[in-house]
């Protein structure tokens, strides 16, 4: 039976979520944990940065714990990635990060050390989506998966490493150890770059584009995955549609390019597995 540990390492959650989510996660077999401080809240944070590093390292360093399920995102793990005590078991034996939005910095974590990671819907899906919805029996499962789980609708980039998540914790991590870069040295060979975002400015979304090319990112990969940009209006300022100043960013480049996938800030969300085989 594998056990999940429900974590809140960013931002607060209704209590109602986490709680409705671990009765459909043990309903589906699983045994369920949830961490000390996971209905905690600090203003906008679950809890002090100490004490949402404390539930992360805890449920890190657990030899039982099999995935580790954040609750939600929001904005917190910028302020402790770099204090994470990664385990010092074999990589093939850590948990299996699932999340999305500010998770993302957890996924740049985990590609950076090799180790898969699930770009996935959290508790409030878990909790209110139907259970014979798509992206929730999809979400069953890649949790039971886990690490093997190979859900993509594309053969485009069977193979290939997918790496990214959220463009803006993408942006925030560049010129830490922890940037789209970092991460590409440590592959063997070029990855497919998802992202998503949600409630971005038109000429922000640009500015992070800018700098993924002048950064160099855009040319190490191999693909890219363009997932859900929700919530981000079109600047009329700008000329064009913020689809357009994707287009524009990505226009040049010879390798292959999905548009309009099922990733990011909606229901119908699914799960994807970032450095997986």
């Amino acid at each position: 039976m594998k056990h999940i540990r429900i974590i809140s390492p960013s931002g607060t959650i209704e209590r109602k979520y986490i709680e409705q989510a671990r009765e459909r996660l043990e309903s589906w077999g699983f045994q369920v944990s949830i961490g000390k401080h996971a209905f905690g809240a600090c203003g906008r944070f679950a809890g002090t940065a100490e004490e949402r590093l404390e539930d992360l390292n805890e449920a890190l360093a657990d030899t039982s714990v099999d995935v580790i399920l954040c609750s939600r995102g929001g904005y917190g793990l910028q302020q402790i990635v770099d204090k994470i005590v990664l385990p010092t078991r074999p990589k093939s034996e850590w948990p299996l990060v699932v999340g999305f939005s500010d998770i993302t910095v957890l996924h740049a974590l985990m590609s950076l050390h090799g180790v898969p990671s699930l770009h996935a819907s959290m508790c409030k899906a878990l909790a209110t989506l139907p259970e014979d919805a798509p992206q929730v029996l999809l979400m069953r499962e890649a949790i039971e998966k886990g690490k093997e789980f190979q859900h993509f609708g594309t053969s485009h980039f069977d193979g290939k490493k997918i790496i990214g998540g959220n463009l803006s914790v993408l942006y925030g991590l560049q010129g830490t150890p922890y940037s789209l870069n970092t991460i590409i040295d440590q592959l063997e060979e070029a990855p497919v770059l998802l992202i998503e975002d949600i409630c971005e400015r038109h000429y922000h979304i640009d500015r992070m584009l800018n700098n993924l090319r002048m950064s160099g990112v855009l040319d190490r990969l191999s693909g890219v995955i363009v997932g859900q940009f929700t919530d981000c209006d079109d600047d009329k300022l700008m000329g064009c549609t913020v689809q357009e100043s994707i287009h524009q960013a990505l226009a040049g480049y010879d390798y292959p390019i999905m548009w309009n996938t099922p990733y990011g800030h909606v229901d119908e969300n699914e799960p994807i597995l970032f450095c997986g085989n």
